[in-house]
C-alpha cells in the first residue's frame, strides 16, 4: 500500500510532538478520551471525524460508530511509538522533509521578499549601466563562417542592393519581412527586444549603441552574416514600481523565496553559537505556527502519525501477509469454501503459433511445471530472441473472458478472430469445476482476507496491552458546542 493512500485512510490524530509535549486539558477543548495515558482533546477527535465523514464519503459513520475506529488508530500509534519507529533515520528524514515544506515558506515575510525584489532591481540597474537599453531592428543575410569567398561575395552583392533600396526610401519593416533571414525578428519587421550592453555580439552591439534614435547603419558584418541595423529608441530602466509585479513573479518561479528561507535558517543557526541545528530551528518554527494555526497543526500531526502507521502496519499486516506463503496456504485451506465458484474456470493458456509442431511443443514445455512457472519457461523456450514464435495468454478464465477458451474449452459457439502471422490456435490446461485448487489461483483475494485477519488479531492484542477510556459526556458534545 502506498504511503499517500495510507495517510488519507488512517485519520488524523495526536500532535506531532506528542511524546515531548503532552497535551494539557483546556476548558474550551476538553479531553474526550485517554489512550495509553495520553489525553486526546475533543478538537483532535472532531478534526479526524469530520475529515473522514465529509460530503462524498460513502461509508459515513456516526460519532459513536467512529469512536472504536479512532481508538484502534490511536492504539497503533502508541504501539509504533513504543517500538521507537519515530527514532528511525528514514522516518525522521521523511517527516522533516514534509514539515519543512509546510513551514519553510513562512520563514520569509513579505518585507523580506520586497527587499530582495529591490535588490534584484538595483543590481539590474547597475548591470545596464549608464548607456541604458536600446531597441533595434535589423535585416540579416546569413553567411556561414565556413562559407567560400564566392558565397561571401554573392551575399555582399545582395545586401548592398538591399541597402541601396533602403537609402532610396524603401520601408525598412517591409523589407525585413521580405528578405531578412532571421525568421523570429523578420515577422516583426526586423524588430528586436530592448537589450543592454553585453547581450549582443560585439560587432552588432558597438554599432547599435553608437547610432542615434531613428538612424540606420551601413552594412555590418558579424559571425552570423551581414546586417543592416536601424536603431529604434533607447531608454533607462523604468522605476521599480513598474517592474514590481514581474520581479515578484520571477522570484517565485525561480524559487527565491525558498533560497531566502534557507538563508534565514542558516543565519539563526549561526547566531545560536552552536546551540541550535537547522532541524531545531524548523521544529521551533513548526511549534510556533501550529500553536497559532489549528489546520496546520492537524496537517503536520496527520502526516507524522501516518508515517508511523505505515511502518508498523506494514510490519504487522500488509508486508507480513504478502510474504507469509505458509500462512496464506493455511488460511486458504481453512477457508477454501469461501472461494468456491458458481461456475467452472479454465486454468491454463490460450496460445497462437506459426507452426503445427509448436502446438505440442508448448504443452511439453509446461506440463511438468508449476503453473506460476509457465510464463517464464515459455518465454525462454520460444520467445527468447528477436523472433517471437508464439503468442500466449495465461490465466484462470471464466466464460466470456477469452474467445478461444470459450470455443475450445467451454464449447460455446463463439467467433475466434485469427491473430495475424499466428494462424494456429490451441489451448492447454484444466477445468476447475468447484473452485481454486491452490491459494495462488486466487492469491489477491486470499492476501486481502489474510490481512484482514491479521489486522483483527493485532487490534485485539493492542486492546489487551494498552489502556483506554472515553469521556462519554464530552463525546456527546462533538460538533455540538
Amino acid at each position: 500500500m502506498e504511503k499517500t493512500s495510507l495517510i488519507a485512510v488512517l485519520f488524523a490524530a495526536t500532535p506531532f510532538l506528542c511524546a515531548a509535549m503532552p497535551l494539557q486539558p483546556q476548558s474550551d477543548d476538553p479531553v474526550i478520551m485517554t489512550v495509553n495515558g495520553q489525553p486526546v482533546l475533543r478538537s483532535e477527535f472532531e478534526y479526524s471525524y469530520n475529515k473522514n465523514n465529509s460530503e462524498g464519503v460513502i461509508d459515513k459513520k456516526t460519532v459513536d460508530e467512529y469512536v472504536d475506529l479512532f481508538i484502534n488508530y490511536k492504539l497503533k500509534v502508541a504501539a509504533a511509538l513504543d517500538a521507537k519507529y519515530d527514532t528511525l533515520t528514514s522516518f525522521k528524514n521523511e517527516f522533516a522533509q514534509y514539515r519543512d515544506q509546510q513551514v519553510l515558506p513562512a520563514m520569509v515575510t513579505d518585507d523580506d521578499m520586497m527587499q530582495e525584489a529591490h535588490n534584484i532591481y538595483d543590481n539590474t540597474v547597475k548591470q545596464i549601466g549608464p548607456d541604458g537599453l536600446v531597441q533595434t531592428a535589423h535585416i540579416l543575410l546569413r553567411v556561414d563562417q565556413k562559407a567560400s569567398s564566392d558565397e561571401h561575395k554573392a551575399a555582399k552583392v545582395r545586401i548592398d542592393s538591399i541597402y541601396n533600396a533602403l537609402k532610396q526610401g524603401a520601408d525598412f519593416a517591409e523589407m525585413a519581412k521580405k528578405v531578412s533571414q532571421d525568421p523570429g525578428s523578420a515577422r516583426q519587421g526586423g524588430l528586436l527586444p530592448f537589450v543592454q550592453r553585453g547581450q549582443l555580439v560585439k560587432e552588432f552591439e558597438d554599432v547599435a549603441f553608437s547610432l542615434k534614435d531613428g538612424e540606420m547603419s551601413g552594412i555590418v558584418e558579424t559571425p552570423y552574416g551581414y546586417h543592416i541595423i536601424l536603431r529604434k529608441e533607447h531608454k533607462m530602466l523604468e522605476p521599480f514600481e513598474e517592474h514590481r509585479e514581474n520581479i515578484l513573479k520571477f522570484m517565485e518561479q525561480r524559487g527565491i523565496r525558498e533560497r531566502l528561507a534557507h538563508a534565514k535558517v542558516d543565519t539563526l543557526v549561526s547566531q545560536s553559537a552552536g546551540k541550535l541545528t537547522s532541524d531545531d530551528v524548523m521544529r521551533q518554527k513548526a511549534d510556533e505556527m501550529s500553536a497559532a494555526d489549528s489546520d496546520l497543526k492537524n496537517l503536520i500531526r496527520e502526516y507524522y502519525e501516518g508515517l508511523l502507521l505505515y511502518e508498523i502496519s506494514n510490519k504487522f499486516v500488509w508486508d507480513k501477509a504478502a510474504k507469509d506463503e505458509e500462512g496464506l496456504a493455511q488460511y486458504f485451506k481453512s477457508n477454501k469454501k469461501k472461494y468456491d465458484w458458481d461456475e467452472p474456470r479454465f486454468k491454463g493458456i490460450a496460445y497462437h503459433v506459426k507452426e503445427q509442431a509448436d502446438v505440442d511443443g508448448v504443452k511439453n514445455c509446461v506440463k511438468n511445471l508449476k503453473f506460476n512457472d509457465w510464463a517464464e519457461a515459455l518465454r525462454k523456450t520460444f520467445n527468447n530472441d528477436s523472433v517471437i514464435r508464439i503468442r500466449v495468454e495465461k490465466g484462470i478464465f471464466k466464460r466470456g473472458d477469452n474467445a478461444l477458451v470459450d470455443s475450445a474449452v467451454f464449447k460455446k459457439d463463439t467467433l475466434v478472430a485469427k491473430l495475424k502471422d499466428y494462424p494456429i490456435d490451441a489451448v492447454y490446461g484444466k477445468i476447475l469445476k468447484k473452485g481454486p485448487e491452490d491459494y495462488t489461483d486466487v492469491r489477491g483475494l486470499v492476501v486481502s482476507d489474510y490481512q484482514d485477519l491479521l489486522e483483527r488479531e493485532w487490534v485485539a492484542d493492542l486492546r489487551r496491552r494498552y489502556s483506554f477510556s472515553v469521556n462519554q459526556d464530552v463525546l456527546k458534545t462533538v460538533n455540538n458546542h
